[in-house]
C-alpha cells in the first residue's frame, strides 16, 4: 500500500533556513549554488498541531545549530510520526535542508516503509550503522529513506546511514 505523506521539521528548521547548514571545509549540504534556499512555508493542506513539538533553541559550542534532538514529522492525512533526529553529520543537514516535502511511502519487503527523496543526499563523512527497529535510515545505493520495522539479520553497512529514531506501531506506520 502506497501513501503519500507531507514531511516537515519542527525545531531547528527555520534556524537552519536563516543560519544555513554551511561547514568551515566546505563539503556541506548548501555549498551547492543550484538549488533554491529551504522555505519556512508549510506545505498546502497542512496544519500545525497545537501538540506539535516545541522547537529546539540549543546551539554547539561554536554557535551552530544543534541538529541531534531536532523533530521531523511525517504526516498524512490520518497519522503522523514524529522522528527524532539522532546525531548531527552531512546526511541528516541535507535531508533537513530539503524540508518541507512531499514524499509517497511503500512498503519493502516486509522489513521497512521505503521513500524515494527528489534527489540524492550529500552524505560525504556521514557514518555507517547498524540498523534496529524505529530507526529512519538513508539507504545511499538506492537513494531511499527506510523507516525500518523488523531489522532481523540486517547488520552494519556503510551504505545505510542513521538519520533518527521514531516511536510508532507498525499499524501507524501503515497509514
Amino acid at each position: 500500500m502506497q501513501s503519500r505523506i507531507i514531511v516537515f521539521a519542527v525545531g531547528l528548521f527555520v534556524l537552519l533556513a536563516q543560519t544555513g547548514c554551511g561547514s568551515q571545509n566546505g563539503d556541506d549540504a548548501s555549498a551547492d549554488g543550484d538549488r533554491p534556499a529551504a522555505s519556512v512555508a508549510q506545505p498546502p493542506g497542512s496544519t500545525t498541531e497545537p501538540d506539535a513539538p516545541q522547537p529546539a533553541t540549543t546551539t554547539t559550542d561554536n554557535g551552530e545549530p544543534q541538529i541531534g534532538g531536532t523533530i521531523v514529522r511525517f504526516s498524512s492525512s490520518t497519522t503522523a510520526v514524529d522522528v527524532t533526529i539522532g546525531e548531527d553529520n552531512p546526511a541528516v543537514r541535507d535531508f533537513l535542508s530539503m524540508l518541507p516535502l512531499t514524499i509517497t511511502v511503500e512498503e519493502f519487503a516486509g522489513r521497512e516503509k521505503i521513500s524515494y527523496l527528489p534527489r540524492e543526499l550529500r552524505h560525504h563523512r556521514s557514518p555507517g550503522s547498524d540498523p534496529e527497529n524505529g530507526d529512519l535510515i538513508y539507504f545511499v545505493p538506492w537513494g531511499n529513506l527506510g523507516f525500518y520495522y523488523n531489522t532481523d539479520g540486517i547488520g552494519y553497512s556503510d551504505d545505510t546511514i542513521h538519520l533518527g529514531t521514531y516511536d510508532a506501531p507498525f499499524d501507524q506506520l501503515e497509514q
